[in-house]
């Protein structure tokens, strides 16, 4: 199989690009960057075509630049495929739930069956990416704005509002500003928010009196509300419009990657 510096020599070499070629492209883009770490050396880039020598992050963009590769794309060739960073953040046990701050349209993959490693006990906000394994049922909603769309991950320990949102749930959140006020003839009718604190999410219904907000679980869930000030101590991210989840038992590690629609909450 090539190596990456392999592949690397045969572009320079197609480009009819010599070492001093590249090491002055280098010192430009150095210059331009006023960063030195972005210049190579003849006997460095000898180094990553000959000797196996992985480039750092700064030659890497600047080899990029230079030959118009694309970064992800030699950074795959260098065991670091881009495409899988979404996946293996899915697979890490982090012990507080955590925005996703990857790009819009970004392939984020579902936790593979009866992975011992996954952890879906936490919360998850997961910005404007559906997982693929939640999407079948959430293509009812290509009417909404997806502009306004956001996505987030019901904890499989969080069980405040179950039996509405169940544990392992995926939520589909359109943004909102404020909070609606009104009369609701029962709890499907009634809408449902996800916010953003400093100690991590909350999902929930609301009541706003002045500037304090009561997060209000549901009554099976024995839960007890959270009380903030609003909007000093939580920020509202936007309204559960509908849900899809997953099967199975959260104590027996046994999980279907089925998904099914849920009741559209009311605004």
């Amino acid at each position: 199989m090539e190596r990456p510096g392999e592949k690397l020599k045969r572009i320079r070499e197609r480009l009819k690009l010599t070492y001093r070629d590249v090491e002055l492209a280098s010192q430009q883009i150095a210059r331009r960057l006023d960063n030195p770490e972005f210049a190579i050396a003849l006997s460095r880039l000898a180094d990553i075509e000959n000797k196996g020598t992985a480039p750092s992050i700064f030659r890497l963009y600047t080899i990029c630049a230079i030959y118009r590769l694309d970064v992800a794309g030699v950074l795959a060739w260098y065991g670091a495929p881009l495409d899988a960073l979404e996946s293996d953040a899915l697979q890490v046990r982090l012990p507080e739930t955590h925005p996703f701050h990857f790009q819009p349209g970004a392939a984020v993959a579902g936790p593979a069956r009866n992975d011992p490693g996954a952890d879906l006990s936490k919360t998850v906000f997961l910005g404007r990416t559906a997982p693929p394994w939640a999407k079948t049922p959430l293509d009812a909603l290509s009417g909404r704005d997806a502009r306004r769309r956001r996505y987030a991950m019901i904890g499989l320990s969080d069980v405040s509002m179950r039996p509405i949102l169940q544990p392992g749930s995926v939520l589909v959140i359109e943004e909102r500003t404020k909070i609606a006020s009104g009369e609701w003839t029962d709890e499907f009718e009634r809408p449902i928010y996800f916010f953003e604190h400093r100690g991590g999410y909350l999902c929930g219904w609301c009541d706003l009196e002045g500037d304090r907000l009561i997060v209000l679980p549901h009554p099976s869930s024995n839960c007890r509300p959270s009380v903030f000030r609003y909007p000093a101590d939580i920020d509202l991210v936007g309204q559960v419009v509908a849900a899809t989840a997953i099967l199975g038992s959260a104590k027996s590690g046994r999980r279907r990657n089925q998904t099914v629609p849920a009741e559209s909450p009311g605004r």
